[in-house]
């Protein structure tokens, strides 16, 4: 196995990289991938975009730093920036001393579930859309999309604030403080989104139970989908809060199982759960000023009704 190597006398890792993990993630992910890329082309669901983006991205996962006794004088690269695609973590198997692959984790720290929370927001709005049922959703469909990816993004503006104090040996505490500030707002901001989906749920299907309404579209299949996904990302982004705290000489930054377990088996299940109960089941659909979903079968019994009510008028 290589040894650890350093950049100009200081670790990059806290470890030699596991190769044949970081293969068969990367494979696993480039498959999910393009599975999620080819059924959004033929469906035509372009909002479903950053999943696939997010799916290219979670090539990524953070390599932890060495604790600080194992540093030398130079001031410690940042701890924020502790996430590596699983391509360059393979490549840095043989060159953990290699900057242009420690790099690249400080462009995706916390891309892939904003981009994967993304996807989900919208799902959430078109199925009250599709329900017809905006009166039981706390929000409206779009000030619910609105609020929580402005949340999402500002959540990530305020962790990368953090990571330039980083750089500076005597805000690195400010700079932790300021990173697990935002990751907290991130995870406090999802709670909301499942509770915004929990009490729509809870108001609507007490509304079809007392009316005896007839829903053409799959809304429960697709809440239930939102929940299975959802706390996948919130199990994740705690991890991440818990991480932060731990900091370098905690137990999560220095066993490279953890990053597999919490955070990349995690997404591989957002994906493939996505993939499994992909919104294509729902169709757009413009009446008028409103747009509805409808599932293939709904279209087609509606369809079937319409022809039969034109008999009995003739």
């Amino acid at each position: 196995m290589p040894d650890l190597q350093t950049y100009k006398g200081v670790y990059l890792w806290n470890y030699v990289p596991n190769l044949p993990a970081a293969v068969t993630f990367a494979s696993l992910f480039g498959h999910v991938t393009l599975a999620h890329g080819w059924k959004m082309v033929t469906t035509r669901m372009w909002f479903c975009l950053p999943f696939v983006i997010g799916g290219i991205c979670m090539s990524l996962l953070k390599p932890p730093l060495l604790p600080s006794h194992h540093q030398p004088s130079l001031t410690p690269a940042p701890p924020t920036v502790e996430e590596i695609g699983y391509i360059a973590r393979a490549a840095a198997y043989n060159a953990t001393g290699s900057l242009i692959l420690y790099i690249l984790q400080a462009i995706f720290l916390v891309l892939p579930p904003i981009l994967f929370s993304a996807s989900l927001y919208m799902v959430y709005s078109r199925v009250v859309r599709a329900a017809q049922g905006e009166a039981f959703s706390p929000m409206t469909p779009r000030k619910t999309t609105i609020l929580f990816i402005t949340g999402d993004f500002l959540c990530l503006s305020v962790q990368g604030n953090g990571s330039g104090l980083l750089v500076n040996p005597n805000l690195v505490h400010i700079g932790n403080y300021i990173i697990v500030g935002g990751l907290v707002i991130q995870v406090l901001m999802f709670a909301g989104f499942l509770w915004c989906c929990i009490s729509f749920n809870r108001r609507f299907r007490a509304h079809v139970a007392g009316s005896g309404a007839r829903v053409d579209v799959p809304w429960q299949a697709c809440l239930n989908m939102l929940y299975a996904t959802s706390m996948a990302i919130l199990v994740r982004n705690v991890y991440r809060v818990a991480e932060f705290v731990m900091g370098q000489d905690g137990y999560l930054m220095k066993n490279e199982w953890t990053t597999y377990v919490f955070d990349g088996a995690l997404m591989l299940l957002v994906m493939v759960g996505f993939w499994v109960w992909y919104p294509s089941q729902l169709k757009l659909k413009a009446t008028g000023e409103m747009i509805e979903l409808r599932s293939d079968a709904a279209g087609s019994a509606g369809r079937e009704r319409t022809a039969r009510d034109s008999k009995q008028a003739v």
